[in-house]
């Protein structure tokens, strides 16, 4: 099974793409979709859908984990994470990609057996499982791979 991980934003936006075969989990990709900062938020809204669909061709997931939103102390961000948020998720139900929710306590349970570990310990527990050779960065992609990790992990419990 390959899986899709993303973590939304709108200026940043991370994905992790990982296979899992039984209870084996190999690494395919990472990375950061950015967006221009100078451009309106219509118009990065815009290349989100195109880049996501990239990446969507490119990697061929059967299954996207996207983090579900948090609170945020800034309303105007969250509106716009929001936002984006939601062209994420037409990008993947357009291409008829099953799409789970976890939060981020979800996702770093999954990861560390603790639900509110900090970002440096899940980046070293993602060095371990994928046995980089350093440790995942940016923030948002190594979210991202968390968040399809934690998705392989729960995967056998979801109704498909």
């Amino acid at each position: 099974m390959r899986i899709l991980g993303i973590d939304p934003g709108y200026g940043r936006i991370g994905y992790g793409v990982i296979e899992k075969t039984g209870n084996n989990f190999k690494l395919i990709d990472f990375g950061v979709i950015e967006t221009d900062k100078k451009a309106d938020l219509n118009a990065r809204l815009l290349e989100i859908f195109d880049k996501l669909n990239n990446l969507i061709k490119d990697y061929n997931p059967d299954e996207a984990a996207v983090e579900s939103l948090f609170f945020f102390k800034n309303v105007k961000t969250a509106i716009q994470v929001g936002e984006a948020r939601g062209v994420i998720l037409l990008a993947l139900q357009k291409a008829s990609i099953p799409i789970f929710e976890y939060t981020p306590y979800q996702v770093k349970q999954a990861i560390t057996g603790y639900g509110r570990a900090e970002k440096g310990q899940i980046q070293r527990m993602l060095k371990v499982v994928f046995n980089l050779k350093k440790t995942p960065t940016p923030d948002d992609a190594a979210d991202a791979l968390a968040i399809a990790f934690c998705h392989g992990n729960f995967q056998k419990y979801s109704n498909r």
